[in-house]
C-alpha cells in the first residue's frame, strides 16, 4: 500500500509541468492582443541583432510575465509558434 501512495506521489507530481505549459498555451490563446504587443517586442530585438530564443529576450519575458526562465522560454515559443513565425 505504501508503495502505490508512493507512485500516486511521483505520478502527479510529474504532471505538475505539463499542466504548467498547458496554462502557458491557453494563455497565449486567450490574449491575442497581448501576444501581438510581444510579437512587436521580438521584432524590436530582431532589428537588433537579437534573436527571441536570447537570454536577455527571455529575461524580458520573465520580467515582464512573472515567470521562470524556463517558463518564459516556452511562452515565448508558444507566441512565436501562433502570433509571429516569422521572428528569429
Amino acid at each position: 500500500m505504501k508503495h502505490l501512495l508512493f507512485f500516486l506521489f511521483l505520478f502527479a507530481n510529474s504532471l505538475y509541468p505539463v499542466l504548467s505549459q498547458s496554462n502557458l498555451l491557453e494563455t497565449v490563446k486567450k490574449n491575442p492582443n497581448e501576444a501581438k504587443s510581444l510579437c512587436n517586442k521580438f521584432r524590436e530585438f530582431n532589428s537588433k541583432g537579437i534573436s527571441a530564443s536570447s537570454d536577455k529576450a527571455i529575461e524580458y519575458v520573465s520580467n515582464k510575465k512573472k515567470l521562470t526562465p524556463v517558463n518564459a522560454e516556452i511562452f515565448s515559443i508558444y507566441v512565436i509558434g501562433l502570433h509571429c513565425p516569422d521572428i528569429i
